[in-house]
C-alpha cells in the first residue's frame, strides 16, 4: 500500500448533447466538459482515479454517448462512470464495455481498488423516471462486498440520500436512503458518500459519515431554498471535486477539496528570497 496520498476526483453532471446542440438551448455542455478534461490533465500531482458520478449524457442516445467518448479521449487519468437519470444503462453499457460490471445485466453497479482504497459504485438509476432507488441486487452486493474486505471505502452514486432543500430537487432524491443507511452503518470502513444530481456543491452527514454532492463542470441548480422560483439553472462558477485520501489508523483520513475549473492568477510566492513575507 502507497504511504502518499490517493487522489480520487469526482466530475458529475456532463449532460453531453449530439456535436453542436446546446443543454436548455444555453449552455455548451461540450466544452465545459474540455475544460475540465483539460483542468484535470493539468492538475500537479495527477489523480490516481477519476469517477464520473452520473448524467455522462443529457437525452439519451447513442449519438450522444459517442460524442462523450472522443470528449473523454483526452483525459489522462483512467475513469469509470455510473448512470443518472439522464443516462440508458443499456447504450452506457454498450458504450463502456469493459468496464468492471458486478452483474451481467441490471444496474451498472462496480467495485475498482485503487492503491489500497475500494470505490464502490452504486447504480441508483430509474428507467425514464428522475428519482433514484438502489435495487435488492445492487443493496445485497455492497452489504457483502463491505463485509468481504478491511480496506477504506468510499460510495458513489448518482442521487443524494438526503434532502438539500431545494424543493424540485428533493421529491427526487433516493428513495430508499434508509436501506442504503443501514448497510453503511454496520460497516465502519465507509469513509465518504459521494453524489452529484443537483449540479452543486453540498455537504451533510448520513449514516454517521460525510457525504458531499460534487458541483458540475457546466451550470448549476438554482439554490432556491424558499420555493420562489420555477425550477431553474445558473451558469456558476464549473468545479470537480477531489477525494484525498491519507493512508494510516482507523482507515485513514479522508479530505475533500473543491477545484475550481478555469485560469487563474497565480501561483504567486507569499515569501521573498530573503524569507520575508512579500
Amino acid at each position: 500500500m502507497s504511504s502518499k496520498p490517493v487522489l480520487i476526483a469526482q466530475i458529475s453532471d456532463l449532460h453531453i448533447k449530439p456535436p453542436g446542440a446546446l443543454a436548455y438551448g444555453r449552455v455548451d455542455t461540450a466544452k465545459a466538459l474540455e475544460r475540465c478534461v483539460a483542468a484535470i490533465n493539468g492538475f500537479e500531482p495527477a489523480p490516481d482515479f477519476v469517477v464520473i458520478s452520473g448524467d455522462l449524457v443529457d437525452t439519451p442516445s447513442v449519438e450522444e454517448y459517442d460524442h462523450l467518448k472522443r470528449l473523454l479521449a483526452p483525459l489522462r487519468v483512467p475513469f469509470a462512470g455510473i448512470p443518472g437519470n439522464h443516462d440508458s444503462r443499456a447504450w452506457m453499457r454498450a458504450a463502456f464495455p469493459a468496464a468492471p460490471y458486478v452483474h451481467a445485466t441490471g444496474p451498472l453497479d462496480q467495485k475498482i481498488e485503487v492503491n489500497g482504497l475500494d470505490l464502490l459504485l452504486l447504480d441508483s438509476s430509474v428507467a425514464g423516471k428522475p428519482h433514484g432507488m438502489l435495487e435488492p441486487s445492487t443493496l445485497q452486493w455492497l452489504d457483502a462486498t463491505l463485509a468481504a474486505a478491511d480496506r477504506p471505502a468510499l460510495l458513489f452514486l448518482h442521487h443524494p440520500p438526503f434532502k438539500g432543500g431545494i424543493w424540485h430537487m428533493d421529491r427526487q432524491d433516493l428513495f430508499n436512503a434508509a436501506e442504503l443507511a443501514a448497510i453503511v452503518r454496520r460497516h465502519p470502513r465507509v469513509r465518504l458518500i459521494g453524489c452529484g444530481h443537483v449540479h452543486r456543491a453540498m455537504l451533510t452527514s448520513f449514516a454517521g459519515i460525510p457525504v458531499t454532492l460534487c458541483p458540475a463542470p457546466n451550470h448549476a441548480v438554482d439554490l432556491d431554498l424558499g420555493q420562489l422560483r420555477e425550477p431553474s439553472f445558473k451558469v456558476e462558477p464549473p468545479a470537480f471535486h477531489l477525494h484525498t485520501w491519507f493512508p494510516g489508523p482507523d482507515f485513514g483520513q479522508l479530505v475533500t477539496h473543491q477545484v475550481p475549473i478555469g485560469q487563474f492568477d497565480g501561483p504567486h510566492p507569499f515569501f521573498g528570497p530573503d524569507g520575508k513575507l512579500l
